[in-house]
């Protein structure tokens, strides 16, 4: 049984267990948290050979799965959620944890569980120190039971002390031998032993929800005094953090406090009560005796629980799920509570949604937007006054979007959030541009860059993953140069190529910078799949130079070439991570750091980086993603595995029928259209001249053109 730890070797004989009821049945990853064991609805129990019934914990529908096993004379295994359950409540989302129990469940004192036997088992170097690990991992993560809420804003002062309201009916109040007068006497005692405090009043995320009611519906004159009621849904980890002392009746917030090495008081038997941790009310059973910390912190985050990786889908450790649950918190938080977002598609707003989890994101008029007091989310170069009263986001794709073309609406894996510009404007600083300017870039993400660098070389992956067909290097002497082409009306050449800025323009200097050189020109994908239309003079390419390579992938013509020459096109960056000479005719980001040849300058830029530099701002500091599995933040190299599986999957399809090819056909016709009039309502907006200030923006160098459009 893969998914048991050690201590589980009393399930071990089981290979098929069986579910009663539809709730337990219909848990999604309930496969993954009991791998190795067959589930079977009771109804083939018999027939599949079922050796005992799940049942959760100690529901109605818990005694009905009991009452049933009895019958058949089979034993029963109490489920219950784990203590790190999920991001979203348990409505919204399966658990990624639960508890497994063959004597108990952890919250009801009345008789033993597995959980108690695990902490009594005896405290090994290897156990305290995991537990140790565990405890700082848990604080650095600032993770809960559930993590969708935003930290708490508000200050305590020294000395404050934090009450926890709990749901009334809760099933682990009677099981911890307190009932509805236990939180009276629990308010009471925290006003009484701290009289100078304030009290803070955390209630239930359930009860700030308005599913279930609470247990302070009305306190006295006195009391409203010194007490301040939390009645938002705020994240536990900010008020742990700050809490001199906390007070419980059976709350997991009181395990918490223990995490965050808070002193607490219970006046309930909750499963870590008893044990000499805490400061009861109640007497504690007599099997419960003094421990040490780390050994109720082993057996409850180690032992007990049962994980599933949300993105693999398999077993996980604690270790494991902190690590991805502490990836979700950061970013959930790292941008303001409420954004406006304006001149965003249908489509792309579903994954607005996913990208800015954590924050409430309102669509909202350019009107509404410029009296909106906070931050303003835009998509690409979208003119925007310069004196808004609120900060701009800008949106964009990353480095490593998807398997197809943005174009043909298919969703991104990541997108860039950027507060001072973005990447791919070169008039102005940004975020990226600032990270590789001023950042410092630990040993460790230097390991990850550089591994992650050699993984997507060795499979071949690239921004979109198009492309069908090989291509072989020709059979010549001279050097064998890629020139790459790009929809030229994309901000990037407006925004980034000053002087030279159309593909045939920078075909002929190539052409006359390298006469003797075997000249292959890539058309850019768009371009190609007619979604944009060919620049000026594109279809004369073929007059200067020896080949043109539209069909196959970027990353066979880059492992083949000597040397690719850009404007400002993300080939550039994926030559670099092949280590491929590359020559820049405009200024994408990549330029300017001591790796490329740059035939613009550069003046902002002058700090030279390494590869894995570049690579750990671009592809890991920069860009956030998010997992197709899980609608989740992901990190660069499980955005890797899904492109790997992506792909794979794509790549097995069966070809498109005639009908499904007319029907891309007729969507391409319309979305071009859709591009074309929002470039020309863009223009009219706010007109931009090539390379000059934008709406009060300043600009790196001066240039000539016309009005750059969107992206």
């Amino acid at each position: 049984m893969p998914a048991a730890p050690a201590s589980d070797e009393g399930f071990s004989r089981l290979s098929c267990v069986a579910w009663h009821g539809r709730g337990v049945g219909a848990i999604a990853t309930l496969p993954a948290l009991l791998d190795g064991w067959r589930l079977v609805p009771a109804a083939r129990a018999r027939a599949e050979g079922a050796q005992a019934v799940l049942a959760w914990g100690r529901k109605p529908s818990a005694r009905r799965a009991q009452a049933w096993a009895a019958r058949q004379g089979l034993p029963v295994l109490w489920l219950e959620d784990g203590f790190l359950r999920s991001v979203g409540l348990g409505a919204d989302e399966p658990p990624l944890s639960v508890v497994l129990d063959d004597q108990g469940i952890y919250y009801d004192a009345h008789g033993p569980s597995r959980l108690e036997t695990l902490v009594r088992q005896p405290l090994t170097e290897a156990r305290r120190s995991r537990a140790d690990d565990l405890c700082r991992a848990w604080r650095s993560a600032r993770v809960s039971k559930y993590n969708h809420a935003r930290e708490w804003a508000g200050v305590m002062s020294p000395g404050d002390v934090l009450v926890v309201d709990q749901t009334a009916g809760d099933a682990s109040i009677a099981g911890a031998m307190a009932d509805a007068r236990s939180f009276q006497r629990m308010l009471e005692a925290a006003l009484d032993e701290h009289p100078t405090a304030r009290v803070w009043l955390k209630v239930h995320p359930d009860v700030v929800a308005g599913r279930k009611r609470g247990h302070f519906d009305h306190l006295t004159p006195g009391q409203q005094a010194r007490v301040t009621v939390l009645g938002e849904a705020v994240h536990p980890a900010g008020l742990l953090a700050q809490a001199a002392a906390v007070y419980v009746v059976s709350s997991q917030m009181g395990f918490e406090a223990l995490l965050w090495e808070r002193p607490v008081r219970c006046f309930g038997m909750p499963f870590y009560a008893g044990w000499g941790l805490t400061r009861d009310e109640l007497a504690a059973p007599a099997r419960r005796v003094p421990v040490e910390w780390p050994a109720l912190a082993h057996a409850a985050l180690v032992d007990y629980p049962r994980y599933a990786d949300p993105e693999t889908g398999g077993p996980a450790s604690p270790e494991r799920l902190l690590d991805w649950m502490g990836l979700q918190r950061r970013l959930r938080e790292q941008f303001p509570s409420e954004l406006m977002a304006v001149g965003f598609s249908g489509w792309k707003r579903a994954s607005l949604r996913r990208f800015l989890a954590g924050s409430r994101v309102r669509p909202g008029s350019p009107a509404e937007a410029r009296g909106f007091v906070g931050p303003v989310v835009l998509w690409g170069r979208q003119a925007w006054p310069a004196a808004s009263p609120g900060q701009v986001l800008r949106v964009e794709d990353g480095f490593l979007r998807s398997v197809g073309l943005g174009a043909d609406l298919v969703h991104p894996l990541s997108w860039v959030i950027d507060g001072r510009g973005l990447h791919y404007d070169a008039r102005r600083p940004s975020d990226l541009e600032h990270l590789l300017a001023e950042g410092d870039f630990d040993e460790v993400l230097l390991r990850r860059a550089r591994a992650l660098r050699e993984q997507l070389v060795a499979h071949a992956l690239s921004k979109y993953n198009v492309g069908a067909g090989g291509w072989q290097r020709p059979a010549t002497d001279r050097p064998v140069v890629l020139v790459v082409g790009q929809v030229e009306s994309d901000a990037s050449l407006a925004l980034g190529a000053p002087g030279l800025h159309t593909n045939l323009g920078l075909l002929q200097a190539v052409r006359r910078e390298r006469p003797e050189a075997w000249i292959v020109y890539r058309p850019h994908p768009d371009v190609s799949a007619r979604l944009r239309a060919p620049g000026q003079g594109e279809h004369t390419v073929a007059r200067w130079c020896d080949e043109v390579a539209a069909d196959p992938p970027i990353t066979t013509l880059l492992a083949q070439v000597d040397e690719v020459h850009v404007l400002t096109s993300l080939a550039g960056f994926e030559a670099l991570l092949r280590g491929v000479r590359v020559v820049c005719w405009g200024m994408p980001f990549y330029a300017g750091w001591g790796l490329t040849e740059d035939r613009v300058p550069t003046p902002r830029r002058g700090r030279a980086r390494d590869l894995d530099e570049l690579v750990a701002a671009a592809l890991f500091c920069y860009p956030r993603y998010v997992s197709r599995r899980t609608g989740h933040f992901t990190t660069p190299e499980g955005a890797l595995a899904e492109l790997l599986g992506w792909r794979d999957s794509a790549a097995s399809q069966p070809a498109p029928g005639f009908w499904a090819r007319a029907w891309q056909r007729l969507r391409r016709a319309v979305l071009r259209e859709v591009v074309a009039w929002r470039r020309r309502h863009d223009a009219k907006e706010c007109e931009i001249s090539r390379f000059a200030p934008e709406c009060g923006g300043s600009h790196l160098q001066a240039g000539d053109g016309q009005p750059p459009g969107g992206t």
